[in-house]
Parts: structure tokens; C-alpha cells; sequence
């Protein structure tokens, strides 16, 4: 019993083999980041002559042209009545050449609480051409009207949520302030363009 009592305290952490080994917390953070921002990174807004174009072709096999219009113009009707919209309407509603396109306008919010709110106003260009058997979506003529309150800022997509303005070099996280509106924006399409792709399966 003595002879154990003499033993170091030390030698007993080094022989504990739980022991949180060290590593480098830059690097943890780095990971954690890399791991929630993944599918915002670069390549996830893409750019058609400098312009920020998102677009998506959704096979809807069995559906014709017409088929096809009146569904998807009866949903992007219905987003310009929903609860976060500002000034939506349909501008283009072609039954023969089987082409829809809204222009929208609605909040983004990235934080609200009782005592904090921080959202964009969002302008945004949805179209849609049909096919026998398919749909292309497209979003473009991306906008936002940032904190009109206090310091207003009109930003267009081209300046605010390409790679080169919100990816790090290393491509593992998002830049805090443009970042927030990169996801938010990309939520958003993939919200609109798989909610449209499951109205036609």
C-alpha cells in the first residue's frame, strides 16, 4: 500500500488510455465547419455568363406538355399568396408554348427571437418551360434588400453569394456574413425546385 501511495499522479495519466488525446482545436473547428457547410461549398451556385443561374431538369414520365403547365403553374400561383410573400405575381403564363414565370419577392429570415430579427427581402425570377415527359426549372435574376431600416443595402447575387465571396480558400466553410445568405438562398431553390419535382412524380 505504501509503496503504491508513492507512485507519481502522473505516471497514472499517462497509463489511462481514455484520456482525451490532444489534437489541434483549429483543425476541430475546421472539420466541424467543412462538415456542416459541405453542400453550400464551391460549385453549389453556379455561374452561366456571369450570371448566378440555378436551373434543374425533373423527368415526369407518362405527363404531357400540358399536364406538366397546369401543375406547376398552379404551385408557383399559389408561393406568390403564401405568408412570407411581399410583392409576387406571375408574369408569364403561356398555355400554348407550355412556358410559366413568376417574379417574386419575399423575406428570407436567418434569426428571429423576441428581441432580434434578421432577415432580407429576396427577389428571385422562377421560370419553368414543359415538355411531354418533363420540366425545366429555372432562378435567376437573384436580389436582396439588406437592413432598409437602418443602413440599406441592395446587393445582387453576383457580388454576394458566389464562391469567390463566400468560400474560403481552402474550400471548408462559408464566410459568416455572406454565407448566411448563401444558404438561405440555396434552401430556398432546393425548397421551390424539389417541392415542384415531387408534385410531378
Amino acid at each position: 500500500m505504501t509503496i503504491l501511495t508513492m507512485i507519481p499522479l502522473t505516471l497514472w495519466a499517462q497509463d489511462n488510455t481514455w484520456e482525451r488525446p490532444e489534437v489541434d482545436e483549429q483543425e476541430e473547428v475546421e472539420n466541424k465547419k467543412s462538415k456542416v457547410d459541405e453542400k453550400y461549398l464551391r460549385g453549389a451556385v453556379p455561374l452561366v455568363d456571369g450570371r448566378v443561374v440555378f436551373s434543374k431538369k425533373i423527368e415526369a414520365p407518362g405527363k404531357s406538355a400540358d399536364d406538366i403547365y397546369n401543375i406547376v403553374r398552379q404551385y408557383m400561383e399559389k408561393v406568390t399568396k403564401e405568408k412570407n410573400q411581399l410583392n409576387s405575381r406571375l408574369v408569364i403564363e403561356d398555355a400554348d408554348k407550355h412556358e410559366v414565370a413568376g417574379t417574386y419577392e419575399e423575406w428570407l429570415v436567418f434569426k428571429s427571437n423576441a428581441i432580434f430579427l434578421d432577415r432580407t427581402r429576396f427577389h428571385f425570377v422562377l421560370s419553368a418551360k414543359c415538355m411531354d415527359g418533363s420540366c425545366e426549372l429555372t432562378m435567376t435574376r437573384i436580389r436582396y434588400i439588406y437592413d432598409e431600416y437602418r443602413n440599406r443595402q441592395d446587393i445582387k447575387a453576383e457580388d454576394w453569394i458566389t464562391d469567390k465571396e463566400c468560400v474560403n480558400k481552402k474550400n471548408t466553410h462559408l464566410y459568416p456574413q455572406t454565407g448566411k445568405f448563401r444558404r438561405k438562398t440555396i434552401d430556398r431553390k432546393d425548397y421551390l425546385f424539389d417541392k415542384i419535382e415531387s408534385l410531378l412524380k
